[in-house]
């Protein structure tokens, strides 16, 4: 008896302030949709990151039957004492952790490895089509590279040298920034949720305040009194937070998913990773319109 009243109380509140309960959900899915794109995104830079941080700061390649470079089109392939020489170079250049050969079959594996979601690319490859290298771990990468750089450069048998640690800069920077951007964006809507849900319980607790004097003088204990209005607050986050797990899912499959594609590299993120988000948002949304209600109730509905 006493919880068919609760519920009657409930639906009640959510029929009589249902432009402001629409509202509050449509905010509260909203904010949370954005708070949830935001740690997405932070575990999408956190696991591109740690990707490429593990791998070298250096590569530097030899020149091969196919290399486009001139230098290698007129002295032809790096034979074995160069590449050996180069080595030999590095190891005694106080400015290199270690220093380790890569064959142009290993290169080729790896090359399948991180661009298997283009395998016309992968297929369009031939194995000899992909240089050997020495993969070179720098001490310190912001100091010592311009030194190891130029020790490298133009040596014989050498093709290219590439610096790892800057082909994601600029993608690093576009992801941090439209992660702070969606993350105080969020934080923001999340104040206006607050005040929104409390504005929502104090004018449903105006309207019923008759129903709440009547309760008071038949000895209504003072949770009894306020758990309609609680749960009611709740509700609305629950659906606000299925709306927001269901944009965060489109998020995920339209857009980080579309992303790991473009780039082609294998750090996307998993399902586990998105489930731990759309929990967090959960809690998070229970958490605000449930604390808020019981805050909200405290002050204005005197028990």
């Amino acid at each position: 008896m006493r919880s068919q009243f609760v519920f009657s109380e409930i639906w009640i509140g959510l029929r009589r302030n249902l432009t402001m309960t629409m509202a509050l959900i449509v905010v509260v899915a909203i904010s949370l949709s954005l708070l949830g794109t935001g740690l997405l995104f932070v575990k999408q830079v956190n696991r591109t990151r740690s990707f490429w941080q593990g791998r070298v700061e250096m590569s530097v390649y030899f020149c091969i039957k196919t290399s486009a470079n001139p230098v290698c089109e007129e002295d032809g392939p790096a034979t074995q004492a160069q590449k050996s020489a180069l080595e030999t170079r590095l190891q005694q250049m106080p400015q290199v952790q270690f220093v380790q050969y890569v064959s142009q079959a290993e290169q080729y594996q790896d090359f399948r490895q991180e661009f298997s979601n283009e395998p016309s690319l992968v297929n369009n490859t031939p194995s000899n089509g992909i240089p050997d290298s020495l993969e070179v771990k720098l001490k310190d990468p912001s100091a010592d590279y311009a030194v190891v750089n130029s020790a490298v450069t133009g040596a014989p048998g050498v093709d290219s040298v590439v610096n790892e640690m800057t082909i994601l800069d600029k993608f690093y920077k576009l992801l941090d920034a439209a992660r702070n951007a969606v993350v105080i964006i969020a934080l923001i809507l999340l104040v206006a949720a607050t005040l929104l849900v409390a504005n929502t319980i104090r004018l449903s607790a105006f309207n019923r305040r008759r129903e709440t004097s009547i309760m008071r003088l038949v000895g209504a204990s003072n949770f009894y009194i306020q758990l309609p209005f609680l749960l009611e607050g709740a509700i609305a986050g629950l659906i606000g937070w299925a709306i927001a797990a269901g944009l965060l899912v489109a998020v995920k499959s339209l857009m980080l998913d579309s992303l790991e594609q473009y780039f082609s590299f294998n750090v996307g993120l998993s399902v586990g990773d998105l489930i731990e988000v759309i929990v967090f948002s959960m809690a998070v949304g229970v958490l605000l319109c449930g604390v808020t209600s019981f805050v909200t109730l405290r002050r204005y509905l005197r028990v």
